[in-house]
């Protein structure tokens, strides 16, 4: 695409130089032209300037001088250009290759951009040049996105692989010991158990994937149902009350009652059954663990809060990408899948709606569900995110 456009410019601006020359050639009456000076700023072939607004790269249109003779506003933004300068010295020099021979290049470079913090943005360069008249035109794509997306692939085809590995290979090693020690009934009962236990974390493990792909990448609900937030509550406390008897953790329920929201039961149940299962798989025995709804001026609230063992601050932007563990051990012996928490952001995400955390490490941690209210909800358009 961008290798089509670069063409298209210079075709234009051939075309505005041949013109040029085939209407001086009948006033002159055959005598040689004079050499015609370096470009100006004023010479940028008419329509080029246009077309170079509407291309989504950073474009810079260099004249023979290695001066900026246009500029984007995003060349500008992400620093590339600084008044009438190039100041990525690699494209510079380039700039000088791509005109000394006319020969179009490519690269990538990584500018650091001051506003968006420390990190640094890439991007893909594309360097040719205009019409054969000195001048040159850059193009810098930003591809930091889709490097950060194929990022995540990558990190994610690796760690399903690891997820499902581990499990399968744990049942393939324990039937093996079954088959060995048939003769000893109370051996096979043990490894019967850890192959159900194995079993039912490759189950959780599938599960989760089929949610998460469901919802993730969705439209926000079209026509969303009025769900109780007591029932919610209720079903996502009944599901972990027998793990939370087992360690004496209290549960409680509190809030305003009768609160309603618009969305999918189910998907809401979910999110909050996750959200209080990891309560209770992290929190010491003895301890408490609170569920709460409230109604805001903008938002109804559902927030569940614990005493247990908290998140290191460096951890909290990341605890909702899928396969993040804060404590990869702990999580595998409370037999999570590190997909709970990204799956809580895509249905907030469905519900248009968002998932906050606060947390300090010893104190414990209070995640809340924000949800829209009804008749906010009913007035949103059904394409909004």
């Amino acid at each position: 695409m961008q290798g089509e456009l670069v063409t298209a410019i210079a075709a234009l601006l051939g075309l505005a130089v041949g013109l040029g020359t085939g209407l001086a050639l009948p006033l002159g009456r055959g005598r040689t032209p004079p050499s015609p000076d370096p470009p100006q700023p004023s010479d940028l072939p008419p329509g080029i300037a246009e077309v170079l607004a509407a291309l989504p790269s950073s474009a810079v249109v260099l004249d023979p001088a290695d001066r900026v003779l246009r500029a984007s506003s995003a060349a500008r933004a992400y620093g590339i250009v600084r008044g009438e300068e190039l100041v990525i010295g690699d494209l510079l020099v380039l700039a000088r290759q791509v005109r000394r021979d006319g020969v179009i290049r490519e690269t990538e470079i990584e500018v650091a951009v001051r506003k968006f913090g420390p990190d640094s943005t890439s991007f893909a360069v594309r360097v040719a040049p205009l019409g054969g008249t000195g001048l040159v035109l850059v193009l810098a794509e930003d591809q930091t996105e889709r490097l950060r997306v194929e990022a995540v692939r990558r990190d994610f085809v690796a760690n399903i692989s690891h997820e499902l590995k581990t499990p399968v290979g744990a049942l393939s090693l324990l039937a093996e010991t079954i088959s060995d020690a048939s003769d000893d009934p109370e051996a096979v009962r043990r490894f019967t158990g850890r192959m159900q236990q194995e079993a039912g974390r490759l189950t959780h493990v599938i599960q989760d994937l089929i949610t998460l792909s469901r919802i993730q990448g969705a439209e926000p609900m079209a026509d969303p149902a009025e769900v109780e937030v007591d029932a919610v509550i209720e079903e996502a406390l009944d599901t972990v009350r027998t793990a939370a008897d087992a360690k004496r953790i209290e549960l409680v329920a509190g809030g305003a009652g009768g609160l309603e929201v618009l969305g999918d039961e189910g998907l809401l149940a979910t999110a909050l059954r996750n959200l209080v299962s990891n309560a209770v798989a992290y929190s010491p025995k003895q301890t408490r663990i609170s569920v709460t709804a409230e109604e805001t001026e903008s938002a109804v609230e559902i927030s569940v809060a614990d005493q247990g063992i908290g998140i290191p601050p460096q951890d909290l932007e990341r605890i909702f990408e899928r396969f993040y563990r804060v404590d990869a051990a702990r999580s595998r012996a409370t037999g999570g899948t590190g997909l709970g928490l990204a799956i809580v952001k895509h249905i907030m995400t469905h519900h248009r709606g968002e998932v906050t955390v606060w947390s300090k490490e010893g104190s414990g941690s209070t995640f809340t569900l924000r949800l829209p209210r009804t008749e906010d909800a009913e007035r949103a358009p059904a394409h909004a995110g």
